[in-house]
């Protein structure tokens, strides 16, 4: 990915672009078109598609902060995806959609987070598990049918994972007498981790998608330079036409 000026954004009722890739809603799909490169040490062009079909769309936002300054919005937690980056790189299956959105900056109100979307039989399940800076702590449960219909729920309990390579702290949600395990590392950094985990919820397997973000360690002021190794930025961008 990269960072790009005011200019290079442009943007209608259901299309969204950045530089030279775009997201098209077409009411009942999600065409996201990328052509980026990939980074350092691969900085090789990354171009394809992605079509993501809702099951439905949901209406639901939730605050993750007693203002409502953080606010996560879970645009589609069931989805088919399909994936085309090549004759190489193709595959389709189980997938979603969510967002956050604020009105500061994460590390300003957060020292930590967990977040979890698990598909079972019947429905999603998403937990939320944040350290505010302000001390309090955040546990939230939701679950979501195919209807795109979003209700609160009991948490199961919070169960240890093992550390990352960077001794990043992770822990999720799993029944007693189970621990999450993880399956697959997508994304290792010193403040963040993504994953594929497996873990138990009201006695069903469930292989979902797992991230844990430390933001004291983000806060660190040599931190932020070398994200930009891997997140180039580009500020200039052709005007629009018109």
């Amino acid at each position: 990915m990269t960072d790009r000026g005011r200019q290079a954004l442009r943007q209608t009722r259901d299309r969204f672009e950045v530089g030279p890739s775009s997201l098209n809603w077409t009411g009942k799909e999600l065409i996201i078109d990328i052509n980026e490169w990939g980074a350092l040490p691969l900085a090789l062009p990354l171009r394809g598609q992605i079509v993501l079909t809702p099951a439905a769309v949901t209406q639901s936002e939730v605050a993750l902060t007693p203002d409502a300054r953080h606010i996560w919005r879970p645009f589609a937690p069931i989805a088919h995806i399909s994936v085309d980056f090549g004759p190489t790189n193709r595959w389709e299956g189980h997938g979603y959609f969510d967002a956050n959105h604020g009105t500061r900056p994460l590390e300003s109100d957060f020292h930590a987070w967990t977040w979890g979307r698990f598909p079972l039989k019947e429905r999603t399940v998403c937990f939320y598990d944040a350290l505010r800076r302000s001390g309090d702590k955040l546990a939230l449960g939701v679950e979501i049918d195919r209807d795109g219909q979003l209700r609160e729920i009991a948490p199961p309990p919070l169960t240890p994972m093992p550390r990352t390579i960077w001794a990043l702290k992770r822990e999720s949600r799993a029944d007693i007498g189970t621990r999450p395990q993880q399956k697959l590392s997508l994304l290792e950094a010193p403040f963040y981790s993504r994953a594929v985990v497996e873990t138990q919820i009201d006695g069903e397997k469930s292989l979902g998608m797992h991230e844990a973000l430390d933001l004291k360690r983000f806060r660190f002021p040599l931190l932020k330079p070398m994200l930009a190794v891997r997140v180039p930025r580009r500020a200039k961008w052709p005007k629009a036409a018109g």
